[in-house]
């Protein structure tokens, strides 16, 4: 039986664990990786690089969308762009998508924040196909677990991205051999909601009003206090005042 062909996208840890996993049973799923599409983020760990990766294990690197090959599945984990409809059609027998966050709930970015700003109670991740609208294709499997009380954003991000990484591992040889069943998120949004958030939002979230009551306060910060990014600050006259989760008092 001739392999079928892997067209992976991806970024960040979860991008590289999950390239690496693919790599790693390549001949138990009978795939064949033929080509990685990354912007090689290194924000969260600057030794996991992807390209790096695929290089060791001669995948080619695909320097942008147009460019790629016609394959069986393509496989996205936290890629930087948003595939329009013809770059999907690439994917002769399927497109998934990894998504950190539970769906139809949280669409696009910094889904983290804003779920401790609605102050929810749960969270999860979610693989599902891929469409051309954003976070919209039909559910394949998800993952859901509680918000630990008074979450920190960098706390859920990790959690969620254990849940991942598992979600991944769990589903991925069922996706590959077509032993699946698809859910389409319209069934759930009465039950779950819906909303879609973008990268642009998070600057106006960090930005914090000191009239706001305490909790409102507090609960902005642990949504937006992420080590390795600019903290959330309020303004003071035209003067921008940061706020810290350490206190330095000279002695």
């Amino acid at each position: 039986m001739s392999k079928q062909s892997v067209l992976f996208l991806g970024s960040k840890p979860i991008g590289y664990h999950c390239l690496n996993y693919l790599i790693q049973h390549q001949d138990a799923f009978n795939i064949e990786i033929i080509g990685l599409l990354s912007n090689d983020n290194a924000t969260f760990d600057s030794s996991l690089s992807l390209k790096k990766l695929a290089d060791e294990q001669n995948i080619p690197l695909i320097e942008s969308l147009n460019e790629m090959p016609l394959c069986d599945f393509i496989i996205s984990v936290q890629y930087h762009e948003i595939l329009k409809a013809e770059d999907i059609a690439k994917a002769k027998t399927l497109a998934i998508n990894l998504h950190m966050a539970p769906l139809p709930e949280y669409r696009g970015c910094n889904q983290f924040s804003f779920a401790i700003l609605d102050d929810k109670k749960e969270f999860g991740t979610t693989i599902h196909k891929m469409d051309a609208r954003i976070d919209h294709g039909d559910i394949i499997a998800e993952k859901r677990f509680p918000i630990p009380t008074n979450c920190w954003v960098n706390e859920l991000y990790e959690l969620t991205y254990q849940a991942s990484l598992a979600l991944f591992q769990e589903n991925i040889a069922n996706i590959l051999s077509n032993q699946f069943s698809m859910m389409p998120q319209k069934d759930f949004k009465n039950e779950r909601g819906t909303s879609i958030h973008f990268r642009s939002e998070i600057a106006d979230i960090k930005r914090i009003d000191l009239s706001w009551d305490k909790t409102k306060v507090e609960r902005h910060i642990r949504a937006t206090y992420m080590p390795g990014f600019e903290p959330p600050y309020t303004m003071i006259g035209n003067e921008k005042v940061y706020f810290s989760t350490t206190w330095n008092a000279k002695k």
